[in-house]
């Protein structure tokens, strides 16, 4: 069996937020588990074997339609994978891998089940992260049925700087044409305008934020209605 961590003061915020209690269900089934890039987390309309508590980098939930796929959410150290498992079923039809590499502590779904049957204070913590990565992937189709594509790349880079360490954001246009849902000539035009903007600074493969104040005035509304929702639920 895997060493359970010494501490509920995990970087993971719902962890860190667990009673001792609630935490001692948890604990002796975790595993600590570096999470690579790219590392597949769920599978698409495959049964969801663990579930991540994320401490470091951040992960993309992603919708494969039948044309071009598209990030619906984004999973960092503020939360887990595996709701679908929290809300009753084994599965989900979308993937989730990570797009920055971290860490972070796994546990077998089954283990998972059992410890919210057995406490439903337990259970209720994880719905309320549930409600809050609702309002988030909600938000998201706002923005990208209503925002301009620089306003959406504003908020993502603001997303992606939550839950990372410093303000160097590792991307490619590649991966953020995945992201954004658009083809690569207008993610450049996008990088390029908040770029003479002041707003950030572009690098190989990484972009580096200057002025967080500028891109949340930019993303016009599409940031922080799930950023103040989660701040209400978790403080």
């Amino acid at each position: 069996m895997p060493e359970p961590p010494t501490t509920t003061r995990s970087p993971n915020r719902i962890l860190s937020r667990l009673s001792q209690e609630e935490f001692g269900l948890l604990g002796p089934h975790l595993e600590a588990m570096e999470l690579p890039v790219r590392k597949q987390l769920e599978s698409r309309n495959k049964a969801i074997e663990h579930v991540y508590f994320i401490e470091g980098g951040f992960a993309s939930v992603v919708a494969n339609g039948t044309g071009r796929s598209i990030e619906v959410g984004i999973v960092g150290r503020e939360g887990m994978t595996g709701l679908s498992v929290i809300m009753g079923t084994d599965r989900s039809p979308h993937e989730t891998y990570m797009q920055v590499g971290g860490n972070g502590q796994r546990i077998p779904s089954a283990k998972l089940c059992q410890a919210v049957e057995e406490s439903p204070a337990l259970h209720r913590h994880f719905l309320r992260y549930g409600h809050a990565f609702v309002v988030q992937t909600a938000q998201t189709a706002l923005a990208n049925g209503r925002s301009k594509i620089e306003e959406r790349l504003a908020r993502w880079l603001l997303m992606a700087n939550d839950r990372l360490d410093g303000d160097e954001v590792p991307l490619t246009h590649e991966f953020l044409s995945v992201m954004l849902g658009v083809r690569r000539p207008g993610v450049t035009v996008a990088l390029d305008l908040l770029e003479k903007a002041g707003l950030i600074k572009a690098k190989r493969r990484a972009v580096g934020i200057v002025d967080r104040t500028g891109l949340r005035k930019i993303s016009n509304g599409a940031y922080g209605a799930p950023e103040a929702e989660f701040k209400r639920l978790f403080g």
